[in-house]
């Protein structure tokens, strides 16, 4: 598991994404990177995640900062998950997992007792030089994307 602390160069990734195409992370440099990880296309949690950050698009645009979504799931349920809940915010596929291992985010969870791997909640925020600004893990939906813009304006 990646041990990834503030200051630390963002591992650099490049996915399939919903509508079709490709988000290469270094592609991006030079503009603040939003990336939150989330368990699963329209569970209640992920959808209030994704709807939040949906809704502050416009004012992470303003800030000249990009957000992107990423869970395991294919970009053909990220389209219906898009699309079903009007999302704004580009949503990738990491089916392989690789980039959920190298932020250390795909970690070993337990429900009622049963162990299983999935997507702790996270976000990263990734400053224009490519480098970790800030890292929150096991993320409360509640007021989270309002807390990841006020540390944007922060940059």
């Amino acid at each position: 598991m990646a041990d990834l602390v503030k200051g630390t160069e963002a591992p650099d990734f490049e996915l399939p994404r919903d509508g079709g195409g490709i988000i290469k992370l270094s592609d991006l440099r030079g503009k603040p990177v939003v990336l939150f990880f989330y368990p699963k296309d329209d569970t209640s949690g992920c959808t209030a995640e994704a709807v939040d950050f949906s809704a502050l698009r416009p004012d992470f645009e303003k800030l000249g900062a990009v957000v992107i979504g990423m869970s395991p799931d294919t970009t053909k349920s990220h389209d219906k998950f898009k699309a079903k809940h009007e999302l704004t915010v580009d949503l990738v596929s990491d089916s392989e997992k690789k980039t959920l291992e190298k932020y250390g985010v795909w970690v070993e969870k337990s429900m009622y007792g049963r162990k299983y791997m999935g997507v702790e909640r996270s976000t990263f925020l990734i400053d224009k030089d490519g480098k970790i600004a800030e890292i929150w893990r096991k993320v409360k939906v509640p007021g989270h994307a309002q807390a990841v813009l006020k540390a944007v304006e922060a940059l």
